[in-house]
């Protein structure tokens, strides 16, 4: 018997774990399962055939998925005094040079994204100690280091979704809410599993997505079929 709440391994005794179903039945699926009082993430998991270890095999990086994912993300923008008032009216909490990496030094840090212009990058790397073990330094590979920072502060914003693989080789991301239309969470998730699969590491070797799954905050995980 799987550990939870009532709901949960009522939900987890009615669905055979192992079954492995289509993408979009997988979806249907999960809103077979108990409502909660809260719009419950829907997350995608991809088990992936990488060499976690070896840094040519790491797949890091940021997608804006077709139908948004549900929530909104606070973002704070390291950028040139000419685009200040593009990126705060862009959705960005605080924009600016210096002077916003003294106010996060003095120890701001109400916002969940940072992004950045290529050229403050040695502003912003005075922070790399603050930020760094938040995960919230800017970065090219997360596509946090832009030429285009105001896009990039209304993608944020409307929740572009960033991604890393952990040690095990797994990748997790939200991909919508379980109120999302059955068609747009599908939607989501194939463009995610599809930019994915073409991020596979030329030193890869074997099978490259191994297990794919989702579900949502309070529910069991679904086994998704491959294509």
């Amino acid at each position: 018997m799987p550990k939870g709440g009532k709901r949960y391994r009522a939900d987890f005794e009615k669905h055979d774990t192992s079954e492995l179903l289509p993408l979009n039945q997988a979806v249907d699926r999960l809103k077979t399962f108990k409502a909660t009082k809260f719009d419950q993430t829907v997350e995608i998991a991809m088990h992936l055939g990488i060499d976690a270890r070896q840094a040519d095999q790491a797949i890091r990086g940021s997608i804006a998925l077709p139908h948004g994912v549900g929530q909104s993300r606070r973002v704070v923008a390291f950028c040139t005094d000419d685009k200040i008032e593009a990126c705060k009216a862009a959705g960005a909490v605080e924009a600016g040079g210096a002077e916003v990496v003294k106010k996060i030094a003095d120890g701001w840090m109400e916002f969940d994204v940072a992004v950045a212009s290529p050229d403050m990058m040695k502003v912003a790397s005075k922070l790399g100690r603050v930020l760094g073990p938040k995960g919230l330094m800017p970065s090219p590979k997360a596509g946090t280091v832009t030429p285009d920072v105001v896009n990039a502060v209304t993608e944020y914003s409307a929740g572009k979704v960033e991604y890393r693989n952990d040690s095990g080789g797994n990748i997790h991301a939200p991909v919508g809410k379980l109120s999302f239309d059955a068609e747009k969470l599908v939607e989501n998730a194939t463009t995610f599993i599809e930019h994915i699969t073409k991020l596979k590491p030329a030193s890869s070797k074997g099978q490259y997505i191994k297990r794919i799954s989702l579900s949502a905050t309070m529910t069991p995980g679904i086994l998704v079929a491959e294509d």
